[in-house]
């Protein structure tokens, strides 16, 4: 984690959260079991890490509206595999944003049209089976109040 300068951002706050296997979020489920959540916080040199299961590509639900101007345009409902993060720090702006799995075959097909090539990342299958994303977030300074 880094500002506009290079410089590092220590203790920053890391909300991340994904979809399960089946492209379901938490709240999304009966129970409201918090699943694929987690908070961290950044180190005193801006790093931070954490190991995660494989993101999965999955569909937006398409009844409704939705569906109706998705099969009106030709598209289908899918989104390209990714993580969700949400960042705050004192001093910057709030960072909210997602990082998606290089290779997905949706990534030039986003349903929702939230892949830009700065947010893929290569997911590196590590020995106990989980993935690791190398991804540096870079924070904007925040505004002085006006």
């Amino acid at each position: 984690m880094r500002g506009l300068d290079g410089e590092p951002v220590p203790g920053a706050e890391m909300h991340v959260w994904q979809a399960d296997a089946e492209g379901k979020y938490d709240v999304q489920r009966e129970g409201g079991d918090h699943q694929a959540r987690g908070v961290l916080q950044a180190g005193r040199d801006g790093r931070y890490h954490f190991r995660s299961i494989l993101a999965e590509a999955y569909p937006i639900p398409d009844d409704g509206p939705v569906g109706d101007m998705l099969k009106a345009t030709g598209r289908h409902p899918r989104r390209p595999a990714h993580l969700h993060f949400m960042i705050k720090a004192p001093g910057y702006e709030t960072l909210i944003t997602h990082v998606f799995r290089n290779g997905d075959a949706y990534l030039d097909s986003d349903a929702v049209f939230g892949v830009r090539e700065s947010l893929v990342a290569d997911w590196v299958k590590q020995p106990d089976g989980r993935y690791l994303v190398e991804y540096d977030f870079v924070l904007n300074p925040a505004r002085a109040a006006a």
